[in-house]
């Protein structure tokens, strides 16, 4: 009886302990529950402690497998839920960074930047125009004077008589510096001098005296002046003299010569290439390079001619 009584006893304490074991660690993986005293079942009858075994091993495995499937339901269900939200939260950083490009944010894309490209290119012809129209507009500036250019001088014409710069005020003169012997420049030059002045004559009525200077006195004789200038326009006056006169007169004009290239008598004349208008009064109005072709030349002495009469 006795040993029924704690077999119950022992039944019974081994049952609430195990509850209160899968109670506590419900929440939480824990190790299971502590078996059941065994000094105490030792100490009792061989058959009574086999028949308090046998239950307390089965409410031991039953206890065991309470456990084993409530704690593992919840550390999968902590395990299922952590792992979902990981892959909410992966699949939202996904829809943020890897998804696809929607139609719409394409075409929002295209649109901006072909606005942005028409904005550059609209931009880039602005300024092209604006630096054309720059280089090309003609601006006024304040005025400091006359250039040092023209003073007088002594000379002889194609026809062998002295010539000084009185002989042509009241004119409008073009003169261009140069010398007979000159392979291509001067002619070229010289050619377009003359169209220049036939054409200033029919557009606007103004008659242009043309002048030739040599700039090689030794070889260019009053001789061979007239006949080189008569070649190109019958109007075209040819001024030489001697070296040191020649000499004066460029410097007055700020013209450069030298000679190059000398073998014998045989030699070219390097020079500037420069025509200079000047006024009723001698005075200097305006140089025009090589670079001025006939309409060039022709407009360009219009013009001054009308502004000077203002």
């Amino acid at each position: 009886m006795a040993s029924s009584v704690i077999s119950r006893d022992s039944f019974l304490r081994l049952v609430r302990r195990s509850l209160c074991t899968v109670s506590r660690h419900r929440p939480t993986r824990s190790p299971s529950p502590s078996p059941p005293d065994s000094s105490l079942l030792l100490h009792q009858n061989p058959i009574v402690f086999h028949r308090n075994l046998a239950p307390s091993a089965s409410i031991s495995l039953s206890s065991f497998r309470l456990f084993s499937s409530t704690v593992p339901e919840s550390v999968g269900e902590t395990g299922e839920k952590s792992s979902g939200e990981d892959g909410a939260q992966k699949d939202a950083g996904k829809s943020v960074r890897g998804a696809p490009v929607s139609w719409l944010s394409f075409l929002l894309l295209i649109t901006t930047g072909a606005g942005l490209i028409y904005y550059y290119e609209k931009e880039k012809k602005r300024h092209i125009e604006e630096i054309s129209n720059a280089s090309t507009a003609v601006k006024q500036g304040p005025s400091v004077g006359k250039a040092a250019i023209g003073g007088p001088f002594n000379l002889v014409n194609d026809e062998g008589k002295p010539v000084t710069e009185k002989d042509f005020l009241e004119k409008w003169t073009l003169i261009y510096f140069g010398f007979t012997h000159c392979p291509d420049i001067c002619p070229d030059e010289l050619i377009k001098l003359a169209a220049a002045i036939d054409k200033i004559k029919e557009q606007s009525g103004f008659e242009i005296v043309p002048v030739f200077i040599s700039v090689d006195p030794e070889r260019d004789t009053v001789e061979q002046v007239h006949d080189y200038v008569k070649e190109f326009h019958p109007s075209l006056i040819g001024l030489t003299g001697s070296a040191e006169e020649i000499k004066k007169v460029a410097r007055a004009y700020r013209v450069y010569y030298m000679k190059t290239e000398e073998e014998g008598s045989d030699y070219l004349v390097d020079h500037s290439i420069i025509m200079y208008l000047m006024g009723p009064d001698m005075e200097f109005v305006k140089f025009y390079g090589k670079n001025n072709d006939v309409d060039a030349l022709t407009e360009g002495v219009i013009k001054e001619i009308k502004q000077y009469k203002k």
